[in-house]
């Protein structure tokens, strides 16, 4: 039976052949998959920011190194929004706007409070400036919570006064949008300490 031996030696050497490529192709799908999903990973560590809208400059920077760096630049960016206003309604409605993008109900609960005040509107009224400045920002990275320390000045025709600006929040993260680029909420925000530190006479022209 050397004929019948010879065939079954042959069907081992094909059946030993298809279970090496067999597992050959496990091994290389195995690999193709996990380095796929690894560059999949590595992209999502990254964001991509745009030149005025011009597609041909991205600047590409890593999200966990630079998370700290954004949630700060998101906190000072609404204070700017809330607190910088000039004697002009409809730009302090369309700064207010952007900044209530930035965050929750807090906020919008803050503004109230300020409008049934007449603060928006006294601005207007007495032709005042508000400007914020911020000294520090103290962040937890782990919760979330943020302390900010600055100033605010309001300049009078005939007075500037600068008060003491310390407020706390909460950060959660949330999607990317044209109005919230960071991709951070403000929650649970409130004013700690807003007192006056300064007040100073205008000279004003003879």
């Amino acid at each position: 039976m050397p004929f019948i031996k010879n065939i079954e030696a042959k069907m081992k050497v094909s059946l030993w052949i298809a279970m090496a490529s067999m597992l050959t192709s496990i091994i290389v799908s195995a690999l193709a998959f996990s380095y796929a999903k690894k560059m999949v990973t590595e992209e999502r560590k990254h964001i991509y920011v745009l030149d005025k809208n011009i597609p041909l400059v991205a600047v590409s920077t890593n999200i966990e190194n630079n998370r700290e760096v954004e949630y700060k630049a998101d906190v000072e960016t609404f204070h700017q929004l809330f607190f910088t206003l000039p004697p002009d309604d409809k730009f302090i409605a369309s700064q207010l706007e952007k900044a209530m993008y930035l965050v929750d109900a807090s906020g919008i609960a803050q503004y109230n409070t300020l409008k049934e005040k007449g603060y928006f509107t006294n601005l207007v009224a007495t032709s005042s400036i508000s400007t914020c400045t911020m000294d520090s920002i103290q962040l937890d990275m782990n919760t979330g919570h943020f302390i900010f320390y600055g100033k605010q000045k309001i300049q009078r025709p005939s007075m500037i006064t600068i008060h003491s600006l310390i407020t706390e929040g909460w950060l959660i993260d949330q999607p990317r949008t044209d109005n919230n680029p960071h991709g951070v909420l403000i929650t649970k925000w409130k004013t700690l300490e807003n007192k006056d530190l300064e007040n100073e006479a205008k000279k004003l022209f003879q």
